[in-house]
């Protein structure tokens, strides 16, 4: 069963951070270029970021950028978020999804470009 699961969700105060994990399971992650996407009440999924199946390329959405990093260890099956400086609005619940490589390097932030999805971990930024 092709599953993809997310951890190190939970509460922070602003300006903390956490880690997000991302671990496959029932394939491999090498042929996959992975998004991490949020969503909170009422909106719209969004792509935070976004990493090529090599690792060669990262993209992310300018309201994280020098605060967020995305990599990833495909000999672990398993790509990570690093979240630093967390703000109230970076509340949401955290997607990880994997889209199919089209080209080498490539890397996608529509949310239609990805395949599969986990089920999401509840990201909490309060004082």
């Amino acid at each position: 069963q092709l599953q993809l699961v997310e951890s190190g969700g939970g509460l922070v105060q602003p300006g903390g951070s956490l880690g997000l994990s991302c671990a496959a399971s029932g394939f491999t992650l090498d042929y996959y270029a992975i998004g991490w996407f949020r969503q909170t009440p009422g909106k719209e999924r969004e792509g935070v970021s976004c990493i090529s199946s090599r690792g060669v390329i990262t993209n992310y959405t300018d309201s994280v950028k020098g605060r967020f990093s995305i990599s990833r260890d495909n000999a672990k099956n398993t790509v990570y978020l690093q979240m630093n400086n967390l703000k109230p609005e970076d509340t949401a619940i955290y997607y990880c999804a994997a889209a199919i490589d089209l080209a080498p390097n490539w890397v996608t932030m529509k949310r239609s470009d990805y395949n599969y999805w986990g089920q999401g971990t509840q990201v909490t930024v309060s004082s």
